[in-house]
């Protein structure tokens, strides 16, 4: 079973940037669409973007588009977050997960296999 590790979070201050790294390890990204979510304190998970790792389209959600890119390295296996512009409300824990179908995938529901987060604060 594949296994995804998140890595790149911490504290940024507001208007920095970030770039976040969700890693697989015992599958390939090829068969897979990964997306990345974040949980701020209280809140609900909230989808944030995805990637298909066999074509490498892209899809946001319409919330972040211009400040976040997701890309993907399919030689090391890698998926990232680029976050510009970081503002206060950025705060979370971001989550990468897996859809092993490889299409796109909007909602937590649709993802079967799940990182374990890594914390993004900004503050001042």
């Amino acid at each position: 079973q594949a296994h995804f590790v998140e890595s790149g979070g911490g504290l940024v201050q507001p208007g920095g940037s970030l770039r976040l790294s969700c890693t697989v390890s015992g599958g390939t990204l090829d068969h897979y669409t990964i997306g990345w979510f974040r949980q701020a304190p209280g809140g609900e998970r909230k989808w944030i973007a995805c990637i298909r790792g066999s074509t490498k389209s892209e899809t946001y959600a319409d919330s972040v588009k211009g400040r976040f890119t997701i890309s993907t390295d399919n030689a090391r296996n890698t998926v990232y977050l680029q976050i510009d512009s970081l503002k206060l409300e950025d705060t979370a824990v971001y989550y990468c997960a897996a859809n092993p179908r490889g299409v796109v995938a909007g909602t937590a529901r649709q993802y079967d296999y799940w990182g374990q987060g890594t914390q993004v604060t900004v503050s001042s």
